[in-house]
């Protein structure tokens, strides 16, 4: 079992920059790879960022690519979802997740465990 705790999230003005962290425990978390997925009211959770066991691979959905960075540092157990230039479409709730293998992936029904979300607003 996987345990994830995501933190950062907050109101934030256009334009600004956020950090979330999403604390792991309760397994190995080098061996999984993690993904940051996001839902809005009313809409589906979409993908974010993703990223390998290792940190070399990184994916990003087309809407945050070049604002969003995914990392991971593997001794603190922790992934991170740096976000700058904030759009008012980005509000929504952030959550952390882990799949059950080394991959990085942008589908989220291959991840097996989910933290319970941040909010995340963006105001004008």
């Amino acid at each position: 079992q996987v345990q994830l705790v995501e933190s950062g999230g907050g109101l934030v003005q256009a334009g600004g920059s956020l950090r979330l962290s999403c604390a792991a425990s309760g397994r190995t978390f080098s061996n999984y790879g993690m993904g940051w997925f996001r839902q809005a009211p009313g809409k589906e959770r979409d993908f974010v960022a993703a990223i390998n066991w290792s940190g070399i691979n990184t994916y990003y959905g087309d809407s945050v690519k070049g604002r969003f960075t995914i990392s991971r540092d593997n001794p603190k157990n922790t992934v991170y979802l740096q976000m700058d230039s904030l759009k008012l479409e980005d509000t929504a709730v952030y959550y952390c997740a882990a799949r059950a293998d080394y991959y990085a992936s942008t589908d989220l029904v291959g991840y097996k465990y989910w933290g319970q979300g941040t909010q995340v607003t963006v105001s004008s």
